[in-house]
């Protein structure tokens, strides 16, 4: 595993075994859009797998905050930690497989969840594709999503103004240097 990869899962990891532990199940949204964002940049399959953990998560405890067991999450998230701390690959995916369980044992909809983390992934790298200069036809193309959804989540970045800002004062020094 990448070691930028390892450290940001293991970063990760922890604050959502705090989290747990306070019981602030609010600021799991927040992280859970910070794995998702990391899943669309490395796009490598630990990255994708506690993006759609952390969102599943996320989901789980908004819409049956009951059914958890905390003390048990957070032992296997303490578990999974641990091994990746030790360069267990293997053991710590079978502890990620572990939480899975437990969450599809809870939710069925973790299909959905996973569906849905992969399409905001795909979405946000659409948004980079375009930043970077590939129209927003080709960007969905590419990626397989439709124009409108990465319309409406470019539309509420603001990728376009940072691009026409830069523009603007690249042209105004550009005049300048013309009649000095």
């Amino acid at each position: 595993m990448n070691q930028t990869i390892k450290k940001d899962i293991l970063s990760i990891l922890s604050d959502t075994i705090t989290i747990l532990r306070d019981k602030e199940t609010v600021d799991l949204k927040e992280l859970s859009n910070h794995t998702i964002h990391n899943a669309s940049i490395f796009q490598d399959e630990d990255s994708v797998s506690i993006a759609i953990l952390i969102y599943s998560l996320s989901k789980v405890i908004e819409r049956k905050p009951g059914k958890l067991d905390f003390k048990l999450l957070s032992n296997l998230l303490n578990l999974a930690w641990g091994y990746l701390k030790k360069d267990d690959t293997a053991e710590y995916r079978k502890s990620i497989k572990k939480l899975f369980n437990l969450i599809s044992k809870i939710d069925s909809r973790l299909k959905l969840y996973m569906e849905e983390v992969i399409r905001q992934a795909q979405i946000k790298k659409g948004s980079q594709l375009y930043r970077h200069g590939i129209s927003l036809a080709r960007a969905s193309e590419i990626l397989g999503i439709s124009q409108w959804e990465l319309m409406n989540y470019i539309g509420h970045t603001k990728i376009t103004e940072i691009e026409a800002k830069a523009d603007i004062r690249s042209r105004l020094d550009f005049t300048r240097g013309l009649f000095s």
